[in-house]
């Protein structure tokens, strides 16, 4: 993958502005979707991933991320990268068993699970 693209220009896929107006937050997601991959924060993962955009590329991306600090943070709490890749559907999941199985060590290597993660960990450990 060439982290100098944007997510845009790898899905090939460029998002109009809706005609009526956008919130706020897709107007940031919008703008997100533009800016290469490489130069992509925690925080701005963790919302895109929370929307469910671009995932083909964002979850490894955070994989990539949480190996290093599981509890890696953007700007709402310690672990908020993580709870929100645990978050993602099962029917996602299905999508990246690798991915899944790495997630699994990645979760089972903490060693404090912060009470804030508590449930998404066990959510996602019962898929």
């Amino acid at each position: 993958m060439n982290r100098d693209r944007s997510l845009e220009e790898l899905e090939r896929d460029r998002w109009s502005a809706q005609s009526g107006g956008e919130t706020r937050l897709m107007a940031t997601v919008r703008e997100l979707r533009r800016k290469p991959i490489s130069d992509l924060t925690v925080e701005d993962m963790r919302l895109l991933i929370r929307q469910d955009v671009s995932l083909a590329y964002l979850l490894p991306l955070a994989a990539e991320v949480l190996r290093v600090d599981p509890l890696a943070e953007g700007d709402m709490y310690e672990g908020d990268l993580l709870a929100a890749v645990l978050t993602r559907s099962a029917e996602v999941w299905r999508g990246f068993p690798e991915l899944r199985r790495d997630l699994r060590l990645i979760v089972s290597g903490l060693a404090d699970v912060p009470p804030a993660l508590n449930r998404e960990v066990k959510g996602f450990l019962a898929l």
